[in-house]
């Protein structure tokens, strides 16, 4: 049989990711830092994009733009600038600035701002250099205090500490007691036992039921095993609570309120303002360079015949990638303002009184309010903030399932949380609310949650059991 060739039409449809495309979906979910790092790099590489310094386009330069005729060379340039002032008009203004309104924010004060933070490595070394006249004691103790944690902790067993330098291992011992006896005590612990004793001695509790309870009885103690250590100490549970409360109050991390954490300020993306007609979502654009074509090199586009065929094929090119980067900066501004009046509509309950009213919202809500994708409105959400009246919030915390109650509405996971956070604040410390209790409360009040639902919510709250929680006296 002969193979034969033909043509044939066949009419079928593909999405094609442009570039102009992959560039509009690249800058949805960057923040406003980063999206600002982006704009300075490509007005490096591009030289048709320079950052304007004026407020607004003066009436001139819009009347000499708007009379500017449309030119083409007499080699049979093709370039034309009326396709790119139908698409891109408003660009194409040197003095364009977006239209977003700026709203006017004061700067944090001076005092506010620190150069550097102390230590606890710091704070031992202080303690090491003027009190230790051995030499050799204040250089094993060096190496002591590098092998501490920010929990107070020593990460490094002697031997290991020995073979820096090489030192006698009994050398290491007396200079690990040296460190041990400093501020805050119980630095220097090899673990939470040996910590926990170093507090009590020090507190001129050693020798005492106390102690006992530490070095012989830890897991019992660990699980509030009342009856189990009156049994074992042979006191009665009366006074094996009083040194429970002793340990209590002993701090399992002493190095922890010398390297406090530091503090990670966020801008936010999106501030909502609220206004007499409601609230209205306002773009940060504090930071961001406020971009324009530059007329230079637009003039160069004009001049026919002046300029070479490379060099108008070169700003041509670059002229394309500056309108379609300004084009994209633009709607990636107008998304996140969409996303953020949607996330307003839905959770105005929660703007006027507060994160009991934060209601059930789903991507895909909020999707359909804006006639968009859920994976776009995925994008807009991620990694970016929302200044509100009730605090700054990231805006993926709006979006949280729902649970029905018995009388007939959806109520947030998050409001749940809030309830349950509530319940275990106002109770009897010396009687603390189980997760059955717990669940009992919250079903008279119309919500149906299993216990094992309570006891995850607990967790993520970070609150410990009821049995941990319990204060004897």
């Amino acid at each position: 049989m002969a193979l034969s060739q033909k043509l044939s039409a066949r009419l079928s449809q593909k999405l094609i990711l442009t570039p102009s495309l992959q560039q509009a979906i690249k800058l949805l979910p960057m923040t406003t830092i980063e999206l600002a790092d982006l704009l300075n790099q490509e007005m490096v590489e591009n030289p048709l994009l320079e950052e304007s310094t004026e407020e607004a386009p003066t009436p001139e330069v819009v009347a000499e733009a708007e009379a500017t005729p449309e030119k083409t060379d007499e080699k049979g340039d093709t370039w034309d600038d009326a396709d790119y002032e139908y698409f891109f008009g408003d660009y194409l203004d040197d003095g364009y600035r977006p239209k977003q309104a700026q709203e006017v924010r004061e700067l944090p004060p001076i005092e506010n701002t620190l150069t550097s933070k102390g230590s606890l490595a710091d704070h031992l070394e202080w303690q090491l250099s003027p009190v230790t006249t051995d030499p050799l004691i204040r250089e094993i103790g060096d190496a002591i205090i590098g092998n501490i944690d920010d929990d107070g902790m020593l990460v490094a067993s002697t031997s290991e500490i020995a073979a820096l330098g090489p030192w006698p291992v009994s050398t290491v011992e007396k200079a690990l007691e040296h460190v041990q006896s400093f501020d805050p005590i119980g630095v220097g612990a090899r673990d939470l036992q040996e910590c926990l004793l170093l507090q009590l001695r020090a507190h001129g509790l050693a020798g005492t039921p106390a102690e006992t309870l530490v070095l012989e009885h830890l897991p019992l103690l660990q699980n509030h095993r009342v009856p189990e250590l009156s049994k074992a100490l042979g006191l009665p549970p009366e006074e094996i609570k009083t040194y429970l409360e002793i340990v209590r109050h002993l701090d399992p991390k002493p190095g922890a309120r010398y390297t406090p954490a530091d503090s990670h300020y966020v801008i936010p993306d999106v501030y909502i303002i609220k206004t007499e007609d409601g609230y209205r979502a306002v773009l940060n654009e504090e930071g961001l360079p406020q971009l324009r074509i530059s007329p230079v090199y637009r003039r160069m586009l004009d001049k026919g015949g002046e300029t070479s065929d490379e060099t108008r094929a070169y700003v041509k090119d670059k002229f394309r990638s500056a309108l379609w980067l300004l084009k994209s900066v633009d709607q990636r501004q107008k998304t996140i303002i969409k996303v953020a009046t949607s996330i307003i509509t839905f959770q105005r309950d929660f703007l006027d009184k507060g994160i009991e009213h934060l209601r059930p919202l789903v991507l895909r809500d909020v999707a359909n309010d804006i006639g968009m994708h859920e994976s776009t409105v995925s994008r807009v959400v991620n990694n970016k903030y929302m200044h509100t009246p009730q605090g700054v919030y990231e805006m993926k915390y709006f979006f949280h399932s729902g649970i029905s109650s018995s009388y007939g509405e959806n109520v947030s996971s998050v409001t749940i949380k809030q309830r349950i956070k509530k319940i275990i604040e106002a109770e009897d410390n010396k009687r603390p609310l189980s997760d059955s209790k717990i669940m009992n409360m919250l079903q008279r009040e119309g919500l149906v949650l299993a216990r094992r639902t309570i006891a995850k919510y607990r967790e993520e709250l970070k609150i410990p059991t009821s049995n941990q929680r319990k204060v004897f006296f």
